[in-house]
């Protein structure tokens, strides 16, 4: 069984890409849970570029790491000087990194236009770093920037800087796809000819330019490389790199091949929030494999067939990839759909056919309206529970609120609620609160209110908060669609509130988001 071994390059290749900036803590919490999934290599950076990679480096040696090997990144030496007073090589064989992997120009208009060196000169560039570091570090890799457009204008010369790179001892040569335009059969067809004269094993290094990087990884692995670089939820320069989270399990699941730890794939998953959290990005939830669509089902049809056999919609377990199969909800809903949704949530369905079929009619009008209940599934919960229930407990009966928004001649604002409510023992809660804006204000007003009767709603944050008009035609009359997230410590959730009034619609969204709490509670 062919075994591949995983390079992850987030923490420098990664970070190339617009709006990411790690901090060395950062990228150790990073390279720690690499390690702990099972990658083999980890590049930290440039040690000869930055103080903050030099810093990292000086940490890292400190991790105790069980699976992964520490990679030192840099390009090969300078024209006319030696390796030996190349700053750039210098700083990466005092690392401590037991590996280095530089890279080095294989498309001869670099070389001409870039470098602006001869073409002769910059195989000895290659050579003369690989054979320094060779004699100072345990393992080199060679990345061979812009390979597969250099090979296309020039195969002698891309072949002559491999040739180079394996005469000097490079342990892995790296075919690298750098602009990201390359097609997967050009890739086949190059490797083939270059496996006739490099005995060195290969590497492939993809970005997404062209939205090839995962496929063109998996077509170079087809045919012969033993290495894959990318990096955790595809981030990179440009359109980014290849998506490790969507080639590892390509690579076990699919192709049977040895990679990372089999039973190690259920915390795939994890890993790739947990990296999107640090680099401060939203996960993206139509991510192959790992994105909360992956597993999600909305059609009637489809949710039917899952609901008898998951594998005539679903390629892989989800568990096996540590997500979830999702069933979501919406006008194209059918009883299925609410079935299986009453079932995940609890609820009693049996017996309650005539109800059932009630709430998917409620469930269509109110989709009409412009409810969304996709990333509102507390907000659902709580209709499902109404319907098929009578609603469980009433935890609060409005009396009435009332926002004050105010504008001085200065261009202050300043905005305060007052509400009134009546409490489960029959008491009256009348508190008022300032905010930010009338919502703000509303929802500081109502929790006051509440904490009065459910103190545990002190733990609940409000995480995120959407608005969206939904008939812009109609100006400012238009309804608009109000989404909040909300949070526990533990778990999140999403409510929604729909009006032609933003404060009505928040209503709605904020006080599910409550009552959802104490559902949960009880």
């Amino acid at each position: 069984m062919q075994h591949i071994t995983i390079y992850d390059t987030t923490l420098r290749d990664g970070t190339q890409a617009e709006d990411i900036s790690l901090s060395v803590h950062d990228k150790l919490r990073i390279a720690k849970q690499l390690d702990l999934f099972g990658v083999h290599y980890i590049e930290g950076g440039w040690p000869g570029s930055n103080v903050k990679d030099r810093k990292f480096f000086n940490e890292a040696r400190k991790l105790k790491l069980t699976n992964a090997k520490i990679a030192a990144f840099g390009s090969t030496r300078r024209a006319g000087i030696t390796p030996g007073k190349d700053w750039n090589l210098r700083e990466i064989a005092k690392s401590g990194a037991s590996v280095a992997t530089i890279f080095g120009k294989s498309w001869d208009f670099h070389v001409v236009h870039v470098l602006n060196v001869p073409l002769a000169e910059n195989l000895s560039m290659i050579a003369e770093s690989i054979a320094y570091l060779k004699k100072r570090m345990p393992e080199v890799i060679y990345d061979a920037e812009h390979f597969f457009d250099g090979f296309k204008a020039n195969p002698v010369y891309a072949l002559s800087t491999l040739l180079a790179a394996a005469n000097a001892g490079a342990d892995v040569i790296v075919l690298c796809d750098t602009n990201g335009g390359t097609m997967s059969f050009e890739i086949a067809e190059i490797i083939e000819q270059i496996k006739l004269r490099i005995s060195t094993p290969l590497g492939i290094h993809t970005h997404n330019d062209s939205e090839m990087a995962v496929a063109n990884a998996i077509m170079a692995v087809k045919h012969g490389a033993v290495q894959v670089q990318g990096t955790i939820n595809g981030y990179g320069e440009r359109c980014g790199n290849a998506n490790l989270c969507s080639i590892i399990p390509n690579l076990v699941l699919k192709l049977k091949m040895l990679c990372v730890p089999e039973e190690n794939l259920n915390k795939l998953k994890d890993l790739s929030g947990f990296v999107s959290e640090i680099a401060n990005l939203p996960h993206s939830k139509r991510s192959a494999y790992v994105g909360d669509s992956a597993f999600a089902h909305k059609g009637g049809i489809h949710v039917d067939a899952v609901r008898k056999l998951a594998e005539t919609y679903e390629h892989v377990r989800p568990e096996s990839v540590g997500n979830l199969q999702r069933i979501l909800v919406s006008d194209l809903s059918g009883k299925g759909s609410i079935l299986l949704k009453a079932k995940e949530y609890g609820l009693d369905i049996n017996g309650k056919t005539k109800q059932v079929k009630s709430v998917v009619n409620y469930l269509k009008q109110l989709e009409h309206d412009g409810f969304q209940f996709e990333g509102a599934e507390a907000s659902f919960m709580i209709l499902m529970d109404d319907k098929l229930n009578g609603g469980s407990k009433k935890f609060f009966e409005l009396i009435g609120f009332r926002v004050i928004n105010s504008k001085n001649d200065s261009g202050e604002t300043t905005c305060e609620a007052t509400i009134m409510l009546k409490g489960p023992d029959g008491s009256i809660s009348h508190k008022a609160a300032a905010g930010n804006g009338p919502v703000n204000a509303l929802d500081n007003a109502l929790r006051k209110a509440l904490y009065v009767f459910y103190p545990e709603l002190r733990n609940v944050i409000l995480t995120d908060y959407k608005v969206r008009v939904l008939n812009n035609r109609k100006g400012t009359e238009s309804n608009v669609r109000v989404l909040v997230e909300s949070s526990d410590g533990h778990d999140h959730w999403g409510t929604v509130g729909v009006s032609k009034n933003v404060i009505e619609a928040s209503w709605q969204a904020l006080v599910d988001s409550l009552i959802y709490k104490l559902m949960k509670n009880k």
